[in-house]
């Protein structure tokens, strides 16, 4: 049994739930018995949206033990403080992997590094087809901070949909509603990727996905995205914006990006085979 750990909650969205699903996957393709662990209920929920249709709840990183046994491999995803545990699981665990959470990210005890952009395939199947005009904005699954309404003015009057996030509470959405054209629920959201002309975002993840679906694509910094998150996405060709004011519609920008899935697949099971 293999299990993934990915670190998700009302702060942080599901960026990693969303790699994690493109991953378990390819390698449920490959004969490998996978389980999800999620801090939170409500990832769970989300993950059957990604394709996951079960997981298991753990409260930290320091919790997987509770669920893997002596033998199992792991995958973590998380930049919680480990607290020696990470020592512990490499001694127990047949293998361990840990995405790393920065390029300075390096392996501690031993254990595999994975790295490098992962996107749903499903995502790629859908580059070359019509896509549906809109002018679509995805902040992220969270907005715990409501950078949405501290950022009204990028927004208002620019006939610019909405896709809310998971995490959004139904009294901000009411709020929302008066910047945005229309306002789509969190469960369009695979559906809405692929098949959008113009997508916004502040989730490195999601403009990912976007690249991958053949849409145009621009990121505004909108959540203190790290520098080497902006390096992804400048080597990516994804263009980086200020203001939406800016931007020329009709000018095409995405090109196919460099997924690592199948790598990562194969750098996994050559560790646990």
């Amino acid at each position: 049994m293999l299990y993934y750990y990915a670190f998700s909650g009302h702060k942080v969205g599901l960026d990693r739930v969303k790699k994690a699903a493109a991953i378990l996957k390819e390698l449920e393709k490959n004969g490998v018995e996978c389980r999800l662990l999620i801090n939170d209920f409500r990832a769970g929920l989300a993950a059957r949206e990604y394709g996951i249709s079960d997981s298991i709840t753990i409260e930290t990183i320091q919790d997987i033990d509770a669920v893997a046994q002596i033998g199992n491999s792991v995958i973590i995803d998380s930049p919680e403080d480990d607290r020696g545990r990470l020592q512990k699981y490499l001694q127990e665990f047949k293998a361990v992997f840990r995405f790393a959470q920065d390029h300075h990210d390096v392996s501690h005890f031993g254990e595999c590094m994975l790295q490098g952009i992962v996107v749903d395939k499903i995502y790629e199947t859908v580059a070359d087809k019509t896509k549906e005009q809109r002018k679509l904005f995805f902040l992220s699954d969270a907005d715990y901070d409501k950078v949405i309404l501290k950022n009204a003015s990028l927004f208002e009057g620019k006939g610019i949909e909405l896709l809310l996030g998971n995490y959004f509470f139904v009294k901000y959405e009411d709020d929302l509603a008066k910047l945005f054209k229309t306002l789509h629920e969190p469960e369009e959201y695979m559906e809405l990727i692929q098949n959008a002309s113009h997508i916004i975002t502040s989730s490195v993840q999601t403009a990912f996905e976007s690249q991958a679906s053949g849409a145009n694509v621009y990121f505004i910094n909108l959540l203190h995205t790290t520098n080497a998150q902006l390096e992804m996405l400048k080597s990516s060709g994804i263009m980086h914006i200020q203001n939406i004011d800016t931007l020329k519609f009709d000018q095409k920008t995405s090109y196919k990006i460099d997924n690592q899935l199948d790598f990562l697949i194969q750098k996994i099971l050559k560790k646990i085979n």
